[in-house]
């Protein structure tokens, strides 16, 4: 389900994926397809660790990368997830051939 609101996304970001919600800070988003097949990405990484340990260890790693990095940009850019997400951003077909868990591979 989409959700668009300029007040759900922290500033900075365009997009959110909160399963099942996919938050969008302007309804124009809604029709960029890399920006869709991020949060898609985000939405099988959560559903593979059953939603809730994913925010834990998103929150963690982020913590940690946070201490390594002193730095929230480089921290956030350097999260397994994120990584994963960004790399096959571009790739339409990413999630037909993904193997489960793969985001162990950009830890």
């Amino acid at each position: 389900m989409i959700i668009t609101s300029k007040y759900l996304i922290p500033k900075g970001y365009a997009a959110m994926a909160l399963f099942p919600f996919l938050l969008l800070k302007d309804k124009k988003y809604s029709s960029n397809q890399v920006l869709l097949q991020h949060e898609k990405i985000h939405f099988r990484q959560q559903a593979e660790l059953l939603i809730l340990p994913f925010y834990i260890w998103y929150i963690t790693e982020y913590v940690v990368r946070l201490v390594i990095y002193k730095n929230h940009s480089s921290a956030y850019k350097n999260i397994s997830f994120e990584r994963e997400a960004y790399a096959n951003e571009n790739n339409t077909g990413y999630l037909k051939n993904r193997k489960p868990y793969s985001f162990f591979k950009f830890i």
